[in-house]
Order: structure tokens, then C-alpha cells, then sequence
């Protein structure tokens, strides 16, 4: 009699991210201290604030191991300078790089690169970092005079579980030195 097999995992959500250290957190907090917010805003907690280098959707648990091998590229960090605060569709308030180092967007390449020979989706749109300050931020009001946000951003990026149910963050793994 043959034995059942266990059923497979269920797929976790994952993105790439730069994590800020708590200088440059501390700094995305009093910027956003000085918006107008509208009741309805939701705060990002600080501990979840982050950019966003590449969303990889859902992928099997199985497939981590294969990630952390191909997805660990050496390279330089850069600087990220946060200066065009916006209230995006949706109501996501972000403070967004108004301009992006050349060495930042050709690690940002080959990441894709390194996604794609993993068979995993590439977004087809423009790399326009941005730190979410707050969702359900309709009519949410940014300064007039914005004080920009220097991330001198060290070599390192993560791996991240998007929990379900918007319980927070996990890290998988940490590249760099």
C-alpha cells in the first residue's frame, strides 16, 4: 500500500528590501511627523519601514534554499536621498528618491537578472524607490518645505516574508558583508 505523501507547503510572499538603520528610521519618522494626516491614516510602524527592491509574490516554501544561493549578489550599497513625499492611488503615502544613483539601479538590474534565471517575476515598470509612511491616507497633506532623508545604503539587503493576515515582516535571509 503506498504511503501518503504530506501535502505540499503552503507558498510564502517575499520581497527584496533595504532595511533602514534606526539614524535613517529615526529621520523617516520626524518626516513624517510633519505631514497633515487625515483620520483615516495608518501609520507605518516603525519597525516595518523599509524600500522595496524587487516583490516577489508567492513562492513555494521548497524554493528558499535555491533563493538564498541565487540571490546573493556582492555589491557597493549607494545612497538613496528621500525628497518627493506624495500621496500615491490608494491613499499610500510615500517619501520617494527623487533621483537614484547609477550604482543602485545596476544592482537593482542584476537582481532582476538573478530573479528571472530563478523563473521568477520581474516587475516591467520603472524601480521608483519609496518608503510607505502610511496607508488609508486620503487627503493626507505632506510638508510644504521637505527636509530630505540621506540613507547611505550599506552593502545588505533581505529577504522578506510578508506574514499573512498583515501581522508584520519576517526576515528569510540577509545578503551582503
Amino acid at each position: 500500500m503506498p504511503v501518503p505523501s504530506s501535502p505540499p507547503a503552503a507558498p510564502v510572499r517575499l520581497f527584496l528590501a533595504l532595511w533602514p538603520n534606526t539614524k535613517v528610521r529615526a529621520a523617516l519618522l520626524a518626516h513624517a511627523a510633519t505631514w497633515d494626516w487625515p483620520a483615516s491614516a495608518r501609520p507605518t510602524q516603525p519597525e516595518r519601514l523599509h524600500v522595496t527592491v524587487h516583490f516577489l509574490g508567492n513562492v513555494a516554501v521548497d524554493r528558499l534554499p535555491q533563493l538564498r544561493k541565487g540571490l546573493d549578489l556582492a555589491w557597493e550599497g549607494g545612497e538613496l536621498v528621500l525628497d518627493r513625499p506624495a500621496v500615491w492611488p490608494g491613499g499610500i503615502a510615500v517619501l520617494e528618491a527623487g533621483q537614484v544613483g547609477s550604482g543602485l539601479v545596476a544592482w537593482h538590474s542584476r537582481l532582476a537578472d538573478a530573479l528571472r534565471a530563478l523563473d521568477l517575476p520581474v516587475e516591467h515598470r520603472p524601480w521608483r524607490p519609496h518608503v510607505t509612511l502610511a496607508r488609508k491616507a486620503f487627503g493626507a497633506h505632506p510638508p510644504a518645505v521637505v527636509e530630505p532623508v540621506t540613507w547611505r545604503v550599506e552593502p545588505t539587503y533581505l529577504l522578506v516574508q510578508s506574514l499573512p493576515g498583515g501581522r508584520g515582516y519576517e526576515p528569510v535571509a540577509s545578503f551582503g558583508p
